[in-house]
């Protein structure tokens, strides 16, 4: 049965910046249509882990596994074309286009190659996909916006949009909440709610109730390795995390 594959499974990975061993051994998987995070505090390795799976570093050691293939090494640009969509910590835009014109262009991209060199007002397709999803992702309304002028809330919906547009099986989100308000936090996690019916999610995300609320499984990293991984509920439980983590002395508890 094809759901019984993890979409993702990281076997052994690490990585080494000289002295430093950002990633260490690291082993986990990530099941298909579900929500994992990679949580812990700073300098616990979880940006290079992401790399390390989204292709934009290569592994001293291990492997990646991506729908049961090896992925292991792989370039950015050829796993978008197996299905990984990624945004980043900085948001990653064209901020003097408009929001239609972004997300039309990422859905463009799926176009065939024949097609790159077509008019853009006889390629109605990208156009129709962009309109759907601005609907979808309740954005229809800033459609004619330039970018540049939104929140940073919308500003970080509009590259979800973007990473939607490419029709991804895994979707990986680097803080995507990261200096947003409370209310489009919420707006943020009810939209990952709802995407992770369709694809996998990958995340990385400091706010901890976040993380809580969305997440079906969470990887704790402390120090490059693996800590502690399960549920949500797990997770708060651990007396391994509530110290290395969370900053409690589970002994005094």
């Amino acid at each position: 049965m094809i759901e019984s594959v993890p979409m993702i499974k990281v076997r052994n990975l690490s990585k080494a910046f000289g002295a430093l061993r950002a990633v260490d051994n690291l082993t986990f998987e990530a099941a298909r249509h579900r929500i994992t995070s990679i949580i812990g505090p700073n300098g616990a390795g979880k940006s290079s882990a992401f790399n390390l799976i989204a292709g934009t570093l290569r592994p001293d050691s291990g492997t990646v596994e991506l729908d049961g293939r090896d992925t292991t090494g792989s370039a950015p640009y050829a796993l978008t074309r197996l299905g990984v969509a990624r945004s980043f910590q900085i948001t990653n835009l064209f901020f003097g286009l408009s929001v239609l014109e972004n997300v039309r262009l990422a859905c463009q991209s799926l176009e065939p190659r024949r097609r790159y060199l077509v008019r853009l007002n006889r390629l109605s397709e990208p156009l129709r996909r962009a309109q759907d999803l601005l609907a979808e992702l309740a954005l229809a309304d800033y459609a004619g916006e330039l970018v540049g002028n939104l929140s940073h809330g919308d500003q970080r919906r509009v590259e979800i949009a973007l990473c939607m547009a490419l029709a991804p099986k895994l979707l990986m989100l680097d803080e995507p909440t990261q200096g947003m308000s409370p209310a489009e936090t919420a707006e943020v996690d009810a939209l990952i709610k709802r995407l992770a019916g369709r694809v996998t999610v990958l995340l990385i995300e400091h706010d901890i109730e976040l993380v809580m609320s969305l997440s079906d499984h969470v990887v704790v990293m402390h120090q490059g390795q693996k800590l502690f991984e399960g549920t949500p509920q797990q997770v708060r439980a651990s007396p391994l995390v509530r110290e290395a983590y969370l900053g409690v002395d589970h002994a005094a508890a």
